[in-house]
């Protein structure tokens, strides 16, 4: 595992209930990739191959369109190690979720 991504899809609608069920939509498809995922209150954050993130990533703008999404700010954050291991979700926060 040589990367890890943290990232937030925020659509622009004004009605809370739209937001919520389209970020769900989002984690969804995060949760099928297969990969390790941690969900937190303000971003959802991947870890695995640099490409295969970068394809999720990519896939999230895609699935929040096909919610009926017209717009949308997406952040994303990234941690890359080419050549070696990132920090993993475990040790960065399960210490503080006991």
């Amino acid at each position: 595992m040589n990367a890890s991504v943290a990232i937030q899809v925020l659509p622009s609608t004004p009605d809370e209930d739209e937001v919520i069920r389209i970020v769900d939509e989002v984690i969804d498809y995060i949760k099928s990739t297969g990969y390790s995922y941690y969900v937190g209150p303000c971003e959802t954050s991947i870890e695995g191959d640099y490409d295969g993130l970068m394809e999720i990533v990519k896939n999230c703008q895609i699935v929040a369109a096909k919610a009926g999404c017209s717009a949308m700010n997406t952040y994303v954050k990234i941690s890359y190690k080419p050549e070696g291991e990132v920090l993993t979700i475990e040790k960065k926060v399960t210490k503080h979720h006991k």
